[in-house]
């Protein structure tokens, strides 16, 4: 039997084995089409390393929790020591715990800063929708994983936890107490608890993997966006990834490692609650129950609202507040009515884009305090400039703002060519 003929050119692999594999199971050629050679942009700046960060902490987490897995035991009686014992009596246990537990903190913070670098950039229009979409997809994947594993340790922040956003459910007119009765596994959070969340926080990474491969293979159909919001037009506009961005993507991943290091070895601590070293206590209730850091925002909106809206209760209505804040994510492609991507050249959006942010910060404030005074306040201010931010001014900014002229191409405005394109 003939061997199959083979060119010569650059991209053929070298070693004999290599090449008969990637004949019949194209993956060094699929590795030097998707990563190698692709062509990216070429003035993607350092806000577009959040993505490849993600991915890599996203690895880090399975890691350490696979080795988490082995040690612990998803029983409500066992469950806190078992926790003590990998800290205290497994080799390195306190070391994997620690990655895994501050990991999870970095994992949101870059998977939010790449949220909102594609909201100033337009990441999420023609033809990215569904690119976007997928992502806050795996936002929400994240949300679930990470609250089914503040559970898991059983101390009494997360027992309470547990059973107030549960609770939430039973909100639900008709069905409510169906659900929160399949969650619990019972009629109050105990042992069946602690083993469906287990065995989902298990499961939904591998998920959150499957979407993100799905989020790459739309990422790659139409190329990454860039800083100024154009299409590329030629060979021109753009460079291999490798090595220019796997550099760029190195010296990024080598500040992180750097800032997480410190937060492991000198501050393990620093963003989880006191409350949750004490074992789970049915009978005792602490003096303020709060959700992770980066769920505070989620639960500021749920609390900021106090009022009945003519018979609907107050409970249901701020349930689907704080669920609807982060579906309203997916109508972005289509709250956005200009025609401009980035906010470069959106004089009007660019200044206000800011007020998301900062209104965001505000809510996670409010949802780490305690609900009197001036909390209240800010909390009802800033829950309402969330909704009225993305129902409202996005829409009308699209409308009545007069972008500047765009560049006539990536490379013409890397090299400072003169000339511009139509805005419509």
């Amino acid at each position: 039997m003939v061997a199959p003929p083979h060119s010569a050119d650059a991209g053929t692999p070298s070693n004999r084995l290599i090449r008969w594999i990637d004949y019949r199971l194209p993956f060094v050629d699929t590795l030097d089409h998707h990563f190698t050679n692709y062509p990216t942009p070429i003035n993607l700046n350092y806000w577009w390393n959040f993505g490849s960060l993600a991915g890599i902490v996203l690895v880090i987490m399975i890691a350490s929790g696979v080795f988490l897995a082995m040690y612990y035991v998803p029983n409500a009686d066992l469950a806190f020591d078992s926790v003590q014992r990998i800290m205290r009596d497994v080799n390195y246990g306190w070391l994997i715990r620690y990655i895994h537990m501050n990991g999870a903190s970095m994992f949101f913070l870059i998977v939010y800063i790449h949220l909102f670098r594609g909201l100033y950039y337009g990441s999420y229009k023609y033809p990215r929708e569904l690119l976007w979409m997928l992502g806050v997809v795996i936002m929400v994947l994240m949300i679930a994983t990470a609250f089914m594993g503040y559970v898991l340790p059983w101390g009494q922040m997360s027992y309470w936890g547990a059973t107030v956003i549960t609770n939430l459910f039973s909100a639900i007119p008709g069905i409510g107490h169906s659900i929160v009765t399949l969650l619990w596994g019972g009629y109050s959070v105990g042992n069946p608890t602690l083993n469906r969340f287990f065995s989902l926080h298990y499961l939904l990474p591998f998920v959150i993997v499957a979407v993100v491969g799905l989020h790459l293979i739309a990422l790659h159909q139409h190329g990454s966006n860039n800083p100024l919001g154009i299409d590329k037009r030629g060979p021109q506009d753009t460079i291999p990834f490798h090595p220019y961005y796997t550099i760029k993507d190195l010296f990024g991943l080598s500040v992180f490692l750097l800032l997480f290091a410190f937060l492991v070895f000198y501050a393990p601590e620093f963003l989880s609650n006191a409350d949750n070293a004490i074992p789970a206590n049915p009978m005792m209730t602490p003096a303020h129950i709060v959700p992770e850091w980066y769920l505070l925002p989620y639960y500021a909106i749920l609390r900021s609202v106090t009022f009945n809206l003519l018979f609907i209760p107050a409970k249901l209505i701020g349930v689907v507040a704080a669920f609807g804040s982060i579906l309203l994510l997916f109508l972005v492609p289509w709250l956005d009515t200009s025609p401009v991507r980035s906010a470069r050249f959106r004089p009007v959006y660019r200044v206000i884009y800011w007020l998301l942010p900062i209104d965001v910060i505000a809510l996670g404030w409010v949802g780490a305090n305690e609900p009197t005074g001036l909390v209240v306040t800010v909390g009802h201010v800033a829950t309402f400039y969330y909704f009225f931010h993305f129902l409202i001014l996005m829409p009308l900014i699209g409308k009545f703002e007069r972008p500047r002229p765009l560049p006539l191409s990536i490379g013409a405005a890397v090299l400072g060519t003169t000339g511009s394109t139509e805005t419509h």
